[in-house]
């Protein structure tokens, strides 16, 4: 899961800062989501899913298909 929102932030040419900001959040708290550090909140994960325009379970790893 974690990987893949790295992946999905670096294929949309967006810094951590750009995706904290999205969210509401610090870049350290985005940092610790992508590490795996923290547990992304179901909020913004769905932010996240309708942002980069995949579903919530492609996010988790659930689904290969965006």
């Amino acid at each position: 899961m974690y990987q893949r929102l790295r992946d999905l932030r670096e294929d949309s040419d967006l810094t951590q800062l750009d995706v904290a900001a999205l969210l509401n959040i610090s870049q350290t708290t985005y940092s610790r989501y992508e590490s795996g550090v923290l547990d992304i909140p179901s909020g913004s994960l769905i932010k996240l899913a309708d942002f980069y325009k995949v579903s919530v379970d492609y996010i988790l790893g659930r689904l290969d298909q965006k």
